[in-house]
């Protein structure tokens, strides 16, 4: 009682400390919450393709060292043709599926009756293989033939958010309905499941059209992606290697040479997102340590002040019997108490703060325990650390001095 009548006595000074603690374990609590958000984002944007998937693409994805850490990097390679990827679907022998793909228009408007959808849809030519090697189920009707896919159908299977945009949330209504994209108009053979917005991508806001037909709309010249699944995960690095080799065979590329195009693993991308995410944990475990530590250098001060003006106080309770050990526990009790709010505040803030990202990666409400307990058992530390001076020197004032001080 008499630690709260002191820590509600002198409220400007403690709202202050109490603010600087919140404001430290608020940008750790914050920062960890959200990144545990992207972690999720992360293994949902990957886990649809699964580990067991790979692709040949135009882009190398690799890690560098220097200048800051590992990082990143992607660059620009070779386009890889139509004829260079049909080339490598029809001689690649390993027991795998094979899928290709393009993206056609980023900035696709699709409209249906009066309903129309924003300029953010992407159109994506796709063989027959895609929703197998993708991991994507069929809400309602069918996947493209292979007739379809090899004359150039002017048909095509929605995401999940276009169907129900356009059709009033009315899956079943979308099928057989004829809508267009851009300037075009195609017929609905389907409506993919809802896979969700993830930070890589939307699949619920794509326009699957068949893979020639997205050709002749869209042009030849822009470079295909090339998709392998292999039955088991175990067989993914002798798959991996079989089709470099072929590849490389495919476009010539002397055995000395840098190969210009890259083999990019599901698993490995989400490894190398995750490895860099690891210096944004230590860039918010560096903040939150050094505003604590102002914090516990402000809380000692705080302390400090408390003992001297209360320097009569504490004679007087010493003329009454109390005990060094009972003037030692109240002081100290008052800073654990000042740090703790502090440490309350902080942890509440920042889950509210981290689940924001939460909520706009739509990954759900995120409740981090661990850090939540290192952040009260970090404010208790600070609260010991700072009060165990002020407190041994309340306790060891003499008595008779301490009714003189006035």
């Amino acid at each position: 009682m008499l630690a709260y009548r002191s820590v509600r006595t002198s409220k400007l000074r403690t709202g202050i400390t109490v603010g600087i603690i919140a404001l430290g374990i608020m940008a750790l609590v914050g920062i960890l919450t959200a990144i545990q958000g992207l972690k999720s984002s992360i293994y949902s944007s990957f886990s649809g393709m699964g580990s067991n998937t790979f692709q040949i693409t135009n882009e190398i994805l690799k890690k560098k060292s220097g200048g800051g850490g590992i990082h990143i990097s992607s660059v620009d390679q070779k386009n890889i043709s139509y004829r260079d990827a049909l080339d490598f679907k029809e001689r690649f022998s390993f027991p795998a599926t094979v899928g290709l793909s393009v993206a056609g228009e980023g900035t696709a408007t699709v409209k249906y009756a009066s309903e129309k959808t924003n300029p953010n849809v992407l159109v994506m030519g796709v063989d027959e293989q895609y929703t197998t090697i993708s991991g994507t189920n069929l809400e309602a009707g069918r996947n493209f033939s292979s007739t379809e896919v090899s004359n150039g159908s002017y048909v095509c299977v929605l995401g999940n958010s276009i169907a129900k945009k356009l059709f009033r949330g009315k899956i079943a209504n979308a099928v057989n309905s004829v809508i267009t994209v851009g300037y075009i108009k195609y017929r609905v053979i389907g409506v993919a499941e809802s896979k969700g917005s993830t930070m890589i991508s939307n699949v619920d806001n794509n326009v699957f059209i068949p893979l020639q037909n997205a050709r002749a709309v869209y042009g030849g010249d822009r470079s295909f992606v090339i998709s392998v699944r292999v039955p088991y995960v175990s067989m993914i690095d002798i798959a991996a290697e079989e089709a470099e080799g072929l590849f490389r065979t495919i476009r010539k590329i002397p055995l000395n040479a840098d190969p210009n195009f890259g083999i990019n693993k599901n698993d490995n991308l989400a490894a190398m997102l995750m490895e860099n995410l690891q210096y944004v944990t230590g860039a918010a475990l560096f903040i939150g340590l050094i505003t604590l530590l102002g914090a516990a250098i402000g809380l000692m001060n705080i302390m400090l002040v408390s003992v001297a003006e209360r320097t009569r106080e504490i004679g007087v309770s010493k003329a009454l019997g109390a005990r060094n050990s009972s003037i030692r526990r109240q002081f100290l009790t008052e800073s654990v108490m000042i740090s703790l709010t502090g440490g309350l505040i902080g942890v509440l803030s920042g889950i509210l703060i981290g689940n924001m990202v939460s909520l706009l990666l739509k990954t759900g409400f995120i409740v981090p325990w661990a850090w939540i307990s290192i952040g009260i058992l970090l404010c208790t530390g600070v609260g010991i650390l700072s009060g165990l001076y002020p407190a041994a020197r309340a306790a060891r004032l003499d008595p008779i001095q301490a009714l003189r001080y006035e």
